[in-house]
């Protein structure tokens, strides 16, 4: 199976912005011009010509105008759209949609299917580099979409084993970190989905190594995912998957039960309430 390349802008973006260079080009005005009547810096103007940045509304009508091209560039704004997740992550939330059964394990945050509204504005609100504030309610909304996965029909086999790092950092503040607990004990009430807690005494070198996803199709292929700071793997390679496999069957070996996560997760939330 192959996986596109999820570092790669949309066909769209590039498409629109190798247009607007001709164009450009064609009328034999520079970035810096077209930078002055768009408002933009020359190499804001170079990054949505290459397609790396989405050219804007506002980009589009001033070189219209500016190359008298007669609402051919305009009208390029009905075609082009701000996705909805980082470029490295929009091919996986393709594949999560339709997923026949999903495995996660996350040492530091929760997962973003797990995720209450207020926790996810916390996580994307303080992004570094800092997001625009419609880009942050995008990607809100658009993590709260991801969701309707827990309630899909036929439902979805999902499995989640979370360190207990995860549970302890107080994302947003005391009631936003409650509310987040009480949501992961809601959501593990749940049929179709097992939810894991792995202590700090339990874990063991496999377990400190990253998360990972590990995702059947309804192919049933398997598809493997490795998160960091600035890169995501998503691959097929059967040598990946079957490492992700046995990796995250020894940190499952040492994790809690779910009746037993789910004691330690009532009890994280009574020492949240008791007085200090």
């Amino acid at each position: 199976m192959s996986v596109p390349n999820p570092a790669v802008p949309p066909q769209s973006w590039r498409y629109a912005g190798d247009q607007l260079k001709r164009w450009r080009v064609k009328s034999g005005i520079s970035r810096e011009e077209l930078g002055l009547a768009a408002k933009y810096a020359p190499d804001t103007i170079k990054a949505m010509e290459q397609g790396v940045r989405m050219p804007t509304p506002q980009l589009l009508d001033a070189a219209d105008a500016l190359f008298q091209a007669e609402g051919l560039l305009s009208a390029a704004k009905d075609y082009l759209r701000r996705e909805k997740f980082p470029a490295r992550a929009a091919d996986f939330m393709a594949h999560e949609r339709e997923a026949r059964s999903l495995s996660w394990y996350e040492v530091a945050l929760v997962p973003g299917l797990l995720q209450t509204e207020a926790y996810a504005r916390a996580l994307i609100g303080n992004f570094s580099p800092t997001l625009a504030e419609a880009t942050v309610e995008e990607r809100v909304a658009a993590r709260l979409e991801r969701q309707a996965l827990l309630a899909s029909e036929p439902p979805v086999a999902l499995g989640f084993v979370l360190y207990e790092a995860v549970l302890r950092c107080p994302m947003g503040g005391v009631e936003t970190h409650r509310e987040q607990l009480l949501r992961l004990l809601d959501v593990a009430e749940r049929r179709n989905v097992s939810l894991q807690v792995l202590p700090y005494e339990r874990a063991t070198p496999a377990a400190l190594g990253g998360p990972m996803v590990l995702l059947e199709t309804r192919e049933r292929e398997w598809l493997a995912l490795s998160d960091g700071q600035s890169i995501s793997q998503l691959t097929a390679d059967p040598r990946v998957v079957s490492s992700h496999m046995e990796r995250l069957s020894m940190i499952r070996t040492e994790a809690l039960g779910t009746q037993e996560s789910a004691g330690f997760i009532k009890r994280m939330v009574n020492e949240l309430c008791a007085p200090n």
